[in-house]
């Protein structure tokens, strides 16, 4: 499975300069590669992020979390987030499975993952409890 450079990209300037609150990644299956399928802005929230994922196809997705911990510092995690919904076709489904591991590992600097089949999987309750 090949990687679109505007994936890494993207990637880079959210992870550096913060220009993206989250990215959605998507693979075209005709051409076997994994491509950008959204961005979210910087002052978008965990809501709209949820909101653009399909409920019945399967995507990776990567969420620049922005917290306070217990001892009220002001931290920040990279979430990465597998998305396979249960409705979504199981040879979809296969694909990502079978891709995810490469394709995070040219995403340089994930701090959590997350695998999600549902959106109670991925509440913004569970991903605070995984940032901590």
């Amino acid at each position: 499975m090949a990687v679109s450079d505007e994936c890494k990209l993207k990637f880079l300037d959210l992870k550096t300069k913060r220009s993206y609150r989250f990215i959605v990644f998507k693979i075209d299956e005709r051409i076997q590669q994994v491509m950008v399928d959204r961005v979210g802005k910087p002052d978008e929230s965990y809501e709209d992020f949820t909101s653009c994922l399909p409920a019945n196809e399967c995507r990776y997705a990567v969420f620049d979390l922005d917290f306070i911990t217990d001892e009220n510092c002001q931290k920040s995690k990279i979430f990465f987030i597998a998305w396979s919904p249960d409705t979504s076709r199981v040879r979809s489904k296969m694909l990502y499975a079978s891709s995810k591991d490469r394709f995070k590992r040219e995403l340089d600097g994930i701090q959590v993952e997350l695998q999600a089949t549902d959106p109670s999987e991925m509440s913004f309750d569970i991903i605070k409890g995984r940032a901590l």
